[in-house]
């Protein structure tokens, strides 16, 4: 049981923990604990000691459901304050005869982490867009190549250094080590996305509470990301506002009563809602409700559609939009994003992961895709697992 992945989302509504397995079909979740977050906005880490609170019990459970001592962790990364550039580099190759080696493109890819950003910035990550040999333009798969000079084409994915350095501290004081931090929303598309997809083009959006990220590949290459400073919670404010109730009521009535089309909603149907300190019951309209989700959605729907327009990809993208996270689970909100962007809208959670639990579920793809990241990490750099079993002689 040494190769097993241990990964932890930390999102603005809840805390993921988890331990995995490579199988045949993917990953497999050994165990899995989740509870609600504290001390995280809009995907960022902004009060340490809440999210240790969040945290521990989450990955205290998934080490007494496993059997195993997490040591090292994969942990997502998210905010509001993440954007996308576009960057270049040249190289001039000293033997120019000699095939062009996976090493000379890490080299490359490596440089570009150093690429000057803003104050207070750095490169969470660099996406190869394609590679120019000499005369040979376009290139997409390089090494194994000869030529004198490599042109190279990449996305740079800028943050914060403060929320890689916040959710560092995260993870160390609760004596783990972090391993690497991947961006939230290549792990959820890695978790919901097929092959066929990313060929021919498609826009993930993942609807977390804070946030709303956005993901467009095509050619199998990351073209474009961005992300929407609303999600989830936005909804559950609106509904707290516009009828007046508690947030904790205006979330139960998201869930067990939402509706994003007001079209689709009854017009003389009247939802109950409980009064508290014996306060009276309040009613209030299905219409009412479902035109208070409408808005805040639809607002979701325009900015996605606009960074779609923005990428210069909307016209290619055959497979359409593909929508995952806890909010997807809000009827008729594919619907609603089919009507506002004109693209082809499917409904997503992760596929390629079992377990004992219920792990298909479109909030916990970003979880499963840092676990299949990490997987995919490990056995790309030959490194050892992250855990190691609690009585040694359960070693095989």
């Amino acid at each position: 049981m040494s190769n097993l992945v241990a990964a932890i989302d930390l999102g603005t509504t809840k805390v993921v923990c988890l331990i995995g397995e490579k199988t045949a079909s993917g990953v497999n979740i050994l165990a899995m604990s989740q509870m609600p977050s504290k001390g995280v906005s809009r995907g960022e880490v902004v009060n340490i000691k809440q999210v240790m609170d969040s945290m521990l019990p989450t990955i205290r459970e998934v080490e007494e459901k496993s059997g195993q001592k997490i040591h090292e962790v994969y942990v997502g990364i998210a905010g509001q304050n993440i954007r996308c550039e576009q960057s270049n580099d040249q190289t001039i190759r000293v033997n120019p005869d000699e095939l062009i080696s996976q090493k000379e493109i890490d080299v490359i890819t490596e440089k570009m982490y150093g690429a000057f950003c803003q104050g207070g910035e750095e490169v969470l990550h660099a996406i190869p867009q394609s590679y120019n040999i000499d005369d040979f333009m376009g290139i997409t798969e390089p090494v194994g190549m000869i030529g004198k000079t490599i042109s190279s084409n990449f996305k740079l994915f800028i943050g914060k250094k403060a929320s890689a350095t916040f959710s560092n501290h995260v993870i160390t004081r609760a004596n783990l080590k972090l391993r690497e931090l991947i961006l939230e929303p290549l792990a959820s598309a890695k978790a919901i996305l097929s092959e066929e997809e990313m060929e021919v083009g498609v826009a993930m959006v993942d609807i977390g509470g804070g946030t709303t990220d956005l993901l467009i590949i095509q050619d199998g290459i990351i073209r474009h990301t961005a992300v929407i400073p609303f999600g989830g919670n936005s909804i559950t404010e609106d509904i707290r506002m516009g009828c007046g109730i508690s947030s904790k009521q205006a979330e139960a009535l998201k869930i067990s009563q939402g509706v994003c089309m007001s079209s689709r909603a009854s017009e003389k149907k009247n939802i109950v809602i409980s009064g508290f300190n014996g306060r009276e019951n309040k009613q209030i309209s299905s219409k009412l409700l479902a035109s208070i989700i409408e808005a805040r959605v639809s607002e979701i729907f325009e900015a996605v559609d606009y960074e779609i327009e923005k990428s210069g990809y909307k016209g290619v993208l055959k497979a359409g939009l593909v929508i995952t996270g806890g909010t997807s689970l809000l009827p008729t909100i594919g619907s609603l994003a089919a009507m506002i962007t004109g693209l082809e809208t499917r409904l997503a959670a992760p596929d390629s992961a079992t377990g004992a639990i219920d792990i298909n579920q479109p909030a916990l793809s970003t979880a499963v895709g840092l676990a299949i990241m990490g997987l995919e990490n490990m056995e790309k750099h030959n490194l050892k697992g992250c855990t190691t079993p609690v009585n040694p002689q359960e070693e095989s």
